[in-house]
């Protein structure tokens, strides 16, 4: 084939794989990013069609730009390590639940609990006092009240709590016996059917557990589970509901997506008391696990700069959940992803968005015996006192949450295997996107009208 013609082909693959990546951004209403691939739709492929075409016979020209575009792809695609990757280590301490902001939360002045928490961590109180003084969520002196789309939020935590009492239980007398292989498939599918977007299975580690129950009738009770195996689960929480972050429609995902990954945990572990062996559920309020180590253990993800979960798939844009049991299950092997913690490095648009400023701009520390990322957490839980909602400004900004296709997993492709293309997708995303993008428009069919009283 002529020279000339192999360019026109590059020339006419780039016009089409952008018009694609236009097109789908209309439909994701990215209209910024649908803009400006337009644009470069007409200017990056032009010269490989001009050239093809109007310099059909100039063979040198047409060999430069060929060289040129060969060398261009190698840079960007071939797979060396610009610098030693950095690994997550295993942490070496478990973790107080009694001192993570969802407990510090339930604390209430006067009270005996509130009094020794506070003997015992003192540092924590002026941090504390200031959130507090905070309306707090889904109050309705907060910045986003809504009267329908908080009263939506409590409906599903409402709906979460009746989950609570059926997170345990006594297994069946009759136990049956299963081949591990063959049980741990179908759980995965069933999970899969149930609605879950991930399934992984992990050995239960010391370091998964919390020291001590921090809410409700467990606070201050050392947790205590002899389980050998561990199940975690993810769903998807939807993109058009949180792209609109800090408003309402964020909490009304986050506490719907709370209560499908409960209720797929509720029912996978009463599937395995039905067989004979003790299994829990860890639900929203009734965790006696850290769910982001089971599940990075268990094969579904890294944890990213803004200290959660990060799918391959769908970046921090999922809740979990996770089911421990003593039903002998096949394991995956967990397998570290240094390139999501290198793009971390890279990104920073997290912290960059992040309205409280809790998210840190600096490489990961060692805090704890392991090297890591911590956020602020007293600084991000006092923004939520303020919104009423559970931001997720971190998440819907990430270059990992968007949607599952074939035009962002080609880009994760590129961001996996090859260094060079990691940090061009940075860039990349924002100038598509913005480095700062602002957040969507309220759904339309959200917005309520209350109707007006007499006179």
């Amino acid at each position: 084939m002529a020279i000339h013609l192999i360019n026109i082909c590059i020339g006419i693959i780039i016009f089409l794989f952008l018009l694609y990546g236009s097109i789908i951004s209309v439909l994701e209403n990215e209209k910024k990013a649908a803009i400006r691939m337009l644009i470069i739709l007409f200017l990056i492929p032009a010269p490989y069609i001009v050239i093809g075409i109007v310099f059909s016979s100039h063979e040198t020209i047409n060999i430069i730009l060929l060289v040129f575009t060969v060398i261009l792809l190698l840079i960007l695609l071939f797979p060396f390590k610009l610098r030693k990757p950095v690994f997550n280590q295993k942490p070496v301490s478990r973790i107080d639940e009694r001192n993570i902001m969802f407990s510090r939360k339930l604390l209430i002045d006067g009270t005996e609990r509130f009094k020794k928490y506070y003997e015992r961590n003192p540092e924590n109180k002026e941090k504390d006092d200031r959130f507090r003084s905070k309306p707090g969520l889904l109050n309705e002196d907060s910045a986003y009240f809504d009267p329908v789309q908080f009263a939506a939020s409590k409906a599903s935590f409402f709906a979460v709590h009746q989950f609570r009492d059926a997170v345990d239980g006594d297994p069946s007398d009759l136990k049956r016996e299963f081949d591990p292989k063959s049980i741990t498939k179908f759980i995965k599918n069933w999970a899969h059917k149930l609605g879950a977007l991930h399934v992984g299975f992990t050995v239960l580690q010391d370091y998964h557990l919390y020291t001590h129950g921090g809410k409700d009738d467990n606070y201050n009770k050392p947790i205590i589970n002899n389980h050998k195996y561990a199940i975690a689960f993810t769903v998807e929480m939807d993109k058009e509901m949180m792209h609109s972050a800090p408003a309402g429609p964020t909490v009304m995902e986050s506490a719907q997506q709370y209560l499908n990954a409960g209720a797929i945990a509720v029912q996978v572990a009463s599937l395995i008391r039905q067989m004979g062996y003790p299994a829990r559920a860890h639900i929203d309020g009734k965790y006696h696990v850290v769910c982001p180590l089971v599940a990075k253990d268990a094969g579904l993800g890294e944890l990213g700069r803004m200290g959660i979960l990060m799918t391959p798939d769908l970046g921090p844009r999922i809740r979990i959940s996770v089911v421990t049991t003593d039903l002998p299950l096949a394991t995956n092997v967990p397998i570290e992803d240094p390139s999501v913690l290198d793009f971390c490095r890279m990104c920073k648009k997290c912290a960059h968005i992040c309205p409280s400023k809790a998210i840190p701009f600096e490489n990961m520390k060692e805090i704890d015996g392991i090297r890591r990322w911590q956020i602020d957490s007293e600084a991000c839980f006092t923004y939520w006192c303020i919104t009423g909602t559970d931001c997720g400004r971190c998440m819907t900004v990430c270059p990992y949450a968007h949607p599952n296709n074939f035009f962002h997993n080609f880009i994760r492709f590129g961001i996996k295997h090859f260094p060079v293309f990691r940090r061009f997708a940075v860039y990349m995303d924002d100038f598509f996107y913005g480095k700062r993008p602002d957040p969507a428009a309220v759904p339309e069919w959200m917005n309520i009208a209350e109707a007006k009283g007499p006179g």
